[in-house]
């Protein structure tokens, strides 16, 4: 099972947002069959075999063995990954293009570049576990609090700065067998987790 699996079929994509079947993706991170599965969510085992025959047959599920009781042949399952993330490319005639306006000051313009990481990475990822290698990256995430909004554009003039000193000292257009390696920096506002208290929840 993969940590992390990214959906670029628009079918996958579409099957893995049914409610029912989110629910046993996310239950199926621990093998499961139908019966089991049926009992967790409250279905009928019948329509819970519908639904896993719909994920199964996308590769969101697999099979993990087959269980022999009586004259029945109960069949374990399992999510292919603890978690998915839809790419860009399940809707590839509307997918962000970030090269249309390119605006470093623009939050739509830095959404566009991370549907494009997603994107990008995901391809990679696919083409990497066909050929059984590994995806070569590097990436940092952290936090910083400005004091104010002068700190902040000081903070992204250097940024930019540094980085692009640091991309003109290794880049080598003329380097033979050498690999073009995009490079993304991103400075966003933190977004903190909502958190609800149960009175609230009763409320709601």
């Amino acid at each position: 099972m993969f940590e992390v699996a990214v959906i670029e079929d628009p079918a996958a994509a579409e099957v893995s947002l049914d409610p029912v079947r989110a629910r046993l993706l996310a239950e199926l991170a621990e093998p499961g069959s139908a019966t089991m599965l049926a009992a967790k969510i409250g279905l009928p085992r019948q329509k819970v075999n519908y639904h896993l025959k719909a994920l199964e047959k996308h590769g969101l599920v697999e099979l993990v063995e087959e269980r022999r009781k009586g004259n029945v042949t109960e069949r374990v399952l399992r999510a292919t990954a603890a978690s998915y993330v839809i790419s860009p490319a399940a809707l590839a005639d509307v997918q962000p293009d970030p090269s249309r306006s390119p605006d470093r000051l623009s939050a739509r313009w830095l959404l566009a570049l991370a549907a494009r990481l997603v994107s990008d990475v995901g391809a990679l990822l696919t083409g990497a576990a066909r050929a059984r290698k590994r995806v070569a990256t590097f990436a940092l995430d952290g936090e910083v609090r400005f004091a104010s909004a002068a700190d902040r554009a000081a903070f992204a003039e250097e940024l930019m700065n540094a980085v692009t000193a640091l991309v003109s000292k290794y880049h080598d257009e003329t380097a033979e067998g050498g690999r073009d390696h995009r490079v993304i920096v991103a400075v966003h506002p933190s977004v903190r987790p909502v958190i609800t208290t149960e009175t609230e929840t009763k409320e709601s």
